[in-house]
């Protein structure tokens, strides 16, 4: 495989970043039980994670490739294995804070670094996109083994123990792992670089593309997509216990099995892709996503589950099964926008394009997870689910929008 090294080494950054992104879900609804946090406030911690994705990513993105992507994704690897090794002596909230905010400015860097150099190791769209849904596949296999992984060490019995922080520790291992193998991996970043530009001017290349109508339509789809599929991976863990009454081992197992159906439809989307033209492939989708939440919320509500035994996914009620299906439809929508507008652009311009991604992707994310969450709490979670019906009727009609565009463009 050509550039395998550095594939690779794309792959592990990846994948350790799902983890620690995804843990939040987890984390809501562990600080809750370790310290009393009420579910408003647990919320505000999708925003230290993604406020500071999106702010970091307005302000290096387009100047990036100058600084070097190598030694961006470099330096945020040492930062999550540093805050990674001291979060097992936590002792109080601001510390989870800290904690996302670091992995927040780190993954923006990954980020944008990453979308920027598949620009450089492939050659045309096709090849494009189908390292891009390979990618963010193996995002997707991160946030599965991540979620089963640190529901290990849950313990059901004592909502006061933090016996799952030493997952920590191990996250800040494998980080050092791929801060090792991206250090001795070559990578030629000169198509990258346009050398005769100056910071303004890369910095001004944001606002251009931000004005365009093409980027306009992109952006709130890519914006209501990742609002979409927040409020249901990070509510996922705190439905299933509040809602379903299952246990907080099996809650979390919950948000492992959406992130396995995702990382199916991800990896299934990209054959289908190939016989069916995307614009259809992706209406079915959000007409099934929006399907399942009309007739699985109904039945969650209607559920009653025997608090007087053990509910395991042996003898748990239909419902417990349904919810995590919709991941196979939502898995193809975030990596199909995303290279159909990085593969039409320059390649020194896939930066700050990707930029745009990270910045509009966080926004989205944050205010699905607050919204969401103080939906949970006024009301209750089927309530809360309910309102993913929005985003999912604006991104049908924002999609189409973008085909419209492209299409014409592809026909001038």
């Amino acid at each position: 495989m050509k550039n395998a090294s550095i594939k690779i080494a794309l792959f592990l950054n990846y994948f350790v970043f799902a983890i620690l992104l995804n843990s939040v879900g987890t984390v809501i609804l562990q600080v809750q039980r370790n310290f009393d946090i009420s579910k408003a406030d647990a919320s505000i911690l999708e925003g230290f994670k993604d406020l500071p994705i999106a702010i970091t990513s307005f302000l290096i993105a387009s100047f990036l490739p100058k600084i070097g992507l190598k030694k961006s994704m470099l330096i945020s690897l040492a930062f999550v294995a540093i805050i990674c090794a001291v979060m097992p002596f936590s002792d109080a909230f601001w510390y989870f804070k800290m904690l996302f905010l670091v992995i927040g400015v780190s993954f923006a860097m990954i980020k944008v670094s990453v979308f920027a150099t598949i620009g450089i190791i492939t050659n045309n769209q096709k090849e494009h996109g189908s390292f891009m849904n390979i990618l963010e596949a193996i995002f997707m296999a991160g946030v599965l083994i991540g979620n089963i992984f640190i529901s290990q060490f849950i313990n059901d019995g004592n909502p006061k123990s933090k016996e799952w922080l030493v997952v920590y520790w191990i996250l800040s291992a494998m980080s050092v792992v791929a801060f090792i193998l991206l250090f001795f991996t070559k990578l030629d970043e000169s198509r990258a670089k346009v050398e005769s530009r100056s910071l303004a001017n890369d910095f001004a290349e944001m606002f251009v593309l931000v004005v365009k109508p093409l980027s306009i339509v992109f952006i709130i789809s890519i914006f209501f997509y990742v609002m979409l599929e927040q409020s249901f991976s990070t509510w996922f863990p705190t439905f299933y216990k509040e809602i379903l009454h299952t246990p907080s081992s099996m809650a979390i197992q919950a948000g492992a099995i959406l992130a396995g159906a995702t990382f199916i439809g991800r990896l299934l989307s990209g054959f289908v892709l190939l016989r069916v033209k995307w614009i259809y492939f992706l209406s079915i989708c959000l007409a099934i996503i929006g399907i399942i939440v009309l007739l699985v919320l109904p039945m969650a509500k209607e559920t009653k589950i025997d608090l007087t035994q053990t509910t395991t996914w042996f003898n748990a009620p239909l419902v417990v099964y349904l919810l995590p299906i919709m991941g196979l439809f939502l898995a193809p929508i975030y990596p199909t926008v995303n290279s159909t507008i990085l593969s039409s652009l320059p390649k020194h311009m896939h930066s700050s394009m990707s930029g745009l991604i990270v910045v509009f992707s966080a926004l989205g994310g944050t205010t699905g997870s607050i919204i969401t969450g103080h939906i949970f709490e006024a009301f209750d979670g089927t309530t809360a689910f309910y309102f993913s019906l929005v985003p999912v009727v604006v991104i049908f009609i924002s999609l189409w929008i973008l085909y419209k565009i492209t299409d014409k463009n592809a026909s001038n």
